[in-house]
């Protein structure tokens, strides 16, 4: 395995993600603590792999790794570890650091022992979020050193000095990436794994407990630690000018260095570029020269006016007459992401050059793609089963997962999303609110990770909800990791299988019913009487996931059933097309036809179709 084996000097082809797992071992990192979202969820897959891949060989890892049960515990397991002068490394998607932060605002008045990088993976333009906050405010919010790479080399780096950076201050470090970042793929030419501390030796301090006493005589050393970790800004390899003449001038952090060279490239201009890496605290004095020198300048970030306020409270206080362009001027919006044509146009209007975008179009018309469930999807027969039987106007509060998907048309059966675990607690709201019935989604993983606390509040307060959980036997959505309800560890070793439906009855749900949804009478039935109860109900619909259905069918050598349609039998209603929408039936104009490239056998379908026109094929 390249990433783990390849020697100082190899140069290997790495997403930004792996770049910054490669940077974490060369540190000598101990532990590795997630709960995994994209666009992170690589960073710890790569250890995970790595770890049952030495496990595989009969070799010792060298790391401690888990998938934790959400972001906040990821962060006191590695803080801990970290107490204890190991080195850690914790890695998130950006609203998981919102679950973190609890922890997160105390850790750094404490601060830590071994080095502790906190990755933070933004998302501009929601790729694969519910919103796009600029998780920059949360190093400033923190008091914390921030590092941000701008290509998968510098990821690797990042992280490996990081850790040093982090270890000198003493305090935890944040290395916020964007999904472009985390998802480019480079050459990076990597260095020597470090050696790791394996075990350490926790030394108390009372100034370690945070009463009040304690954290008003922690807040002025964290403040000293900050202008600390300004001095090292300053001098950081990380903060560079790349000098090419002219009076204008750009500054830029992240991905939108590469925006910004590429775009003066493209106008052919000469322009000065302050490349900021250490982005929190700011490297003032380097600022200040760069302003200094410059007439104009453009700042290039992507979502918040961060650096661009920043840099004109620096000019501000220096007195300079620089004019300072961006967000506030209108040449950028707070809004996605940016790109080499957006950057040039922006510039172009700034210096009135002559530029029209590319237009990078395909020639021909492309079919719209909407994200859809897979074919044999459980929760598409979970969700086709409630819409059989539940009465009109029902609220479908749902939640984080595939099962989102289910908002889009044929199913429509989502409502309200707010965060992971948001379902069952607007369930509990809706329940008091309104006389409308409500049955709320949630997967499995989402139930361990934010779903306990609200089940408990329906319990607590009687409200009268259907609490749906989804267990598909894994965390599907960001790439099949494990949660506490499998029995298989992020490194691959035997662990507690908790079961959802014991869990459920542990905090006191009278009214529990668990099916296959594959089974549409029986989930039907369920269903019908989870409405009738007064009271919250629980409903855990229980069927693999499909990919790992096929994948384990496969190693074990069994024939996957196709299905098709029968065309004496087949009237053409269209309900299996019209009201189910598996993505393997559709409708050719003529005839109703399953394609059998993507079915996957698993026979819903023909429960749905009312004709018994779909039938196995032999």
């Amino acid at each position: 395995m390249e990433i783990i084996e390849a020697k100082p000097g190899d140069k290997l082809l790495l997403l930004g993600n792996e770049a910054i797992a490669r940077g974490a071992l060369e540190a000598g990192v101990d532990f590795v603590t997630t709960y995994p979202g994209t666009p992170s969820s690589e960073i710890a897959d790569t250890f995970s792999a790595i770890a049952k891949y030495l496990r595989k060989k009969g070799k010792e890892v060298p790391f401690y790794f888990e998938y934790s049960v959400n972001e906040k515990v990821a962060l006191e397991i590695a803080a801990a570890a970290s107490f204890c002068k190991l080195r850690a490394l914790t890695c998130m998607k950006h609203v998981g650091l919102n679950v973190a932060s609890d922890a997160l605002m105390t850790y750094a008045y404490v601060g830590c022992r071994g080095g502790h990088i906190i990755v933070s993976a933004d998302d501009p333009y929601c790729h694969s979020s519910q919103n796009e906050q600029d998780n920059r405010y949360y190093a400033i919010f923190a008091n914390i050193p921030m590092l941000e790479p701008s290509n998968a080399q510098e990821a690797k780096e990042m992280a490996k000095e990081g850790m040093e950076i982090s270890e000198e201050i003493g305090l935890p470090l944040l290395l916020r990436t964007t999904t472009r970042i985390s998802h480019t793929r480079g050459v990076v030419e990597v260095g020597e794994v470090g050696k790791p501390r394996k075990k350490g030796h926790f030394e108390k301090d009372p100034m370690m407990v945070t009463v009040p006493i304690t954290a008003r005589a922690r807040h002025p050393v964290l403040i000293e630690k900050m202008e600390k970790a300004e001095k090292l800004s300053e001098k950081s390899r990380f903060n560079e000018i790349i000098e090419n003449g002219g009076g204008f001038g750009i500054v830029a952090s992240g991905v939108s260095v590469a925006h910004s060279l590429e775009a003066i490239n493209m106008l052919g201009i000469e322009a000065d570029i302050l490349k900021i890496g250490f982005t929190n605290p700011l490297p003032k004095k380097l600022c200040e020269k760069f302003l200094g020198e410059h007439d104009k300048v453009l700042v290039v970030e992507e979502l918040e006016p961060l650096l661009e306020h920043r840099l004109k409270q620096i000019a501000f206080d220096a007195g300079l007459k620089v004019e300072i362009y961006g967000k506030d001027s209108k040449h950028f919006t707070r809004l996605y992401e940016y790109t080499p044509d957006k950057v040039a146009d922006a510039i172009s209007k700034l210096l009135n050059l002559d530029f029209s975008p590319s237009e990078n179009k395909p020639s021909i018309d492309l079919p719209q793609r909407p994200p859809v469930m897979c074919p044999g999807c459980p929760h598409r027969a979970s969700y086709y089963a409630v819409k059989q039987v539940a009465p009109k106007d029902v609220i479908y509060p749902t939640d984080i997962g595939c099962y989102t998907l289910g908002k889009y048309p044929p199913l429509e059966i989502a409502d309200v999303l707010l965060c992971m675990g948001s379902s069952a607690g607007t369930s509990c709201g809706f329940s008091k609110a309104t006389d409308q019935k409500i049955i709320s989604f949630m997967g499995d993983s989402t139930f361990f990770h934010a779903g306990l606390p609200a089940v408990i509040d329906a319990v607590h307060h009687n409200h009268d909800c259907v609490i749906t959980i989804l267990d598909n036997r894994t965390t599907a959505m960001t790439g099949h990791q494990p949660h506490p309800g499998v029995a298989e560890g992020g490194m691959g070793e035997e662990v507690k299988a908790i079961s959802v439906e014991e869990v459920v009855k542990g905090l006191g749900v009278k009214d529990v019913h668990v099916v296959d949804p594959r089974d549409l009478e029986k989930t039907k039935e369920a269903f019908r009487k989870a409405l009738n109860y007064k009271g919250p109900s629980v409903v855990v619909c229980k069927a693999p996931c499909v990919l790992l259905d096929l994948r384990d069918k496969r190693r074990k050598g069994e024939k996957i059933k196709k299905y098709q349609v029968n065309q004496n039998k087949c009237r053409k209603c269209k309900v299996c097309v019209l009201k189910f929408g598996c993505p393997a039936i559709f409708f050719d104009g003529e005839k109703v036809r399953i394609n059998e490239e993507i079915c996957t056998g698993c026979g819903v379908c023909a429960q749905v179709c009312p004709f018994n026109a779909i039938e196995v094929k032999e």
